[in-house]
């Protein structure tokens, strides 16, 4: 029986809270400065609250606090999350925003059912396989971020509306409400903003309405200033009074066009901006697809998440099920970490060979998530020995113990930015939402008057096959979605909620959930800590990353006497995720460190 039953216990949960009040100065956040008059105040950051009427995590503050508001107004776990969403759009603006798309998953505490939303991107309907190549051979990963031909048809605004039309209370007005304020008041500028404005600075600069907007006055943004966006609140305000139809058949709409078809780069600039092919049609044409989610079993839970175009569903499911038959809850440290990254490994094998947009391809989800497929992979794994990458993928139509399908390919890349928040309600209802614009940065290109970046996330396509003797199914195409590793995952016990989390990351959100869950449902970690603890992630690659802490650990040089091979990442993912408490409380747990640490708030602390 999972550790997490003693997790939601009263006692589990006042001794928790007790533990983070009698935490070292060192592990709280910092108590919030009085800000000078002309900058915004800021809600203070804390990465673990505990309280009824719901909750919100995020990365975040201004964002949580918009949540908040949202559901102290009676809005329901849907109305809060685009809230959020929305917010983010304005204080996260290098990881998410209307420009870009997201995977939206929704539990109903009256019918106990999860429903799913796939917001992502589309490639325009001319695209085809040779989307990325120049004279047959891939042009170069920059080249092609910072260019209109990466932006996907945005997926965000169409997800925000469906989610609201089919389980919100409010109106997308209503909701847009908090962030078209902090658009036009302004938000403070932290570490991480400055940061990350610092690493595309170079290129923010080639991009007037970039540089306008986060360049103020040519230099890079003060920590502790406030940056307003008047273009982004009045494109809310136009969103709020038209609906969505103002970007996929308006006004809106045709400024992205114009702006991909013809980027607007600032004269003299020597950098070679390639045009994008997007259409009034591909935005018209373009829906959120409601589907069903993945389901597997784990320990007798019921474990959701988001199925393709998503890898993550699929690949969480297929690893926690070559974990299964592990006792992990009494493996060392040392045994634990070397089956969680071989079954990583695996995972990563099998989706890079099956999974893609299912419009176009055939992706056998149910094979990929079921346990017989799994254990014939399992076997694979020995004790005393790891494997190496990159591991030929089995074949989930046709199990067969230790049996491979194909020759063995590469994983391709994959840009590690991205949000997530989680959500719940005075209801039960909860909401796990990932969003992206793909790179820190998307695409760079700001859209004039509009105050919201466009997406890169078409690079998430394989520009050719890592191998030409093996099928890949994530080449462009005409009005496909690329593949994505988001994996907003929600876990039931009887049909009611035991866990909600997720990460942004890239390729490492899969490797990111998949351990935390592990963390908490196994190794009987309570939330804020399994989300906190030092990361290792292995995507079927030479190298497994792991963060300084493990880099620094005696378990390294442990696993590389088992033959593994490591390189250090410095930070992999960001997570967020709400626990169900006694009495009808809520746990929000986020980052303690990661992102300058993350925001957990509920309506009644």
């Amino acid at each position: 029986m999972p550790n997490v039953r003693r997790l939601t216990s009263l006692g589990a949960a006042a001794a928790l809270a007790g533990s983070l009040l009698a935490a070292p100065a060192a592990a709280q956040s910092a108590p919030p400065r009085t800000p000078a008059p002309h900058e915004t105040a800021t809600p203070a950051k804390t990465p673990l609250a505990i309280g009824h009427g719901g909750a919100v995590a995020s990365v975040d503050a201004d964002a949580s606090a918009a949540g908040i508001a949202v559901l102290k107004r009676g809005g329901n776990a849907v109305d809060a999350a685009v809230a959020t969403a929305a917010a983010l759009g304005v204080t996260e603006p290098y990881s998410s925003g209307i420009g870009g798309g997201g995977y939206f998953v929704y539990y109903n505490a009256r019918t106990h059912t999860i429903r799913t939303l796939d917001g992502r991107e589309t490639a325009p309907r001319s695209a085809d396989q040779n989307l990325f190549l120049d004279h047959g051979k891939p042009i170069p990963f920059a080249d092609a971020v910072t260019s209109g031909l990466s932006v996907g048809t945005p997926g965000t605004p169409a997800t925000w509306d469906t989610a609201l039309r089919r389980w919100g209370s409010r109106s997308l007005g209503q909701v847009l409400g908090p962030a078209r304020k902090l658009a036009r008041d302004g938000f403070t500028v932290d570490d991480t903003f400055r940061q990350q404005t610092a690493a595309n600075e170079a290129r923010f600069r080639d991009f007037p309405a970039t540089a306008r907007l986060f360049l103020p006055g040519g230099r890079l943004p003060v920590v502790g200033s406030t940056l307003k966006n008047p273009d982004l609140a009045r494109t809310y305000g136009e969103l709020a009074t038209k609906g969505v139809g103002s970007l996929y058949t308006g006004d809106v709409g045709r400024d992205i066009v114009r702006t991909v078809r013809k980027p607007p780069v600032r004269p003299g600039s020597s950098r070679d901006v390639r045009p994008g092919d997007l259409t009034a049609a591909d935005l018209s044409g373009y829906r959120a697809l409601g589907q069903a989610p993945t389901h597997t079993r784990y320990r007798g839970l019921d474990v959701y998440g988001m199925a393709p175009s998503s890898s993550g569903g699929t690949s969480v499911a297929e690893a926690l099920n070559i974990l299964e038959k592990s006792d992990v809850s009494r493996l060392t440290e040392k045994q634990y970490l070397h089956r969680y990254i071989e079954a990583s490994r695996i995972a990563f094998a099998d989706r890079g060979r099956w999974v893609g947009d299912p419009a176009y391809e055939h992706v056998p989800t149910r094979g990929l998530t079921s346990q017989r497929f799994a254990d014939s992979r399992a076997c694979l794994i020995r004790d005393d020995k790891a494997l190496t990458s990159p591991l030929a993928p089995g074949d989930p139509r046709h199990p067969e113990p230790c049996r491979s399908a194909d020759k063995a390919a590469p994983t391709t890349y994959e840009g590690q930015n991205t949000t997530h928040l989680t959500v719940a309600d005075k209801w039960g209802n909860i909401v796990a939402y990932t969003l992206t614009i793909e790179q820190t940065g998307g695409s760079g290109i700001v859209v004039p008057g509009r105050g919201f970046l466009l997406n890169n996330e078409l690079t998430d396509f394989s520009f050719a096959p890592a191998d030409p003797a093996v099928h890949d199914p994530n080449l462009p195409g005409p009005g496909k979605r690329p593949r994505s590793s988001i994996s907003p995952t929600i876990v039931l016990r009887h049909g009611k909620p035991v866990v909600a989390l997720g990460s942004p990351g890239g390729a490492t959100i899969i490797t990111t959930v998949l351990q935390t869950l592990v963390n908490f449902l196994d190794r009987g970690m309570p939330l804020v800590d399994a989300i906190a603890a030092p990361r290792a992630s292995q995507r079927n690659a030479t190298a497994t990353e792991l963060e300084p802490a493990l880099w620094n650990s005696p378990l390294r040089r442990q696993l590389e006497a088992l033959g593994h091979t490591f390189k250090q990442n410095p930070e992999i993912g960001a997570a967020t995720g709400i626990q169900p408490l006694p009495g009808g409380r809520w746990l929000a747990a986020a980052e303690k460190v990661r992102r300058g640490g993350g925001s957990a708030r509920v309506v009644q602390p």
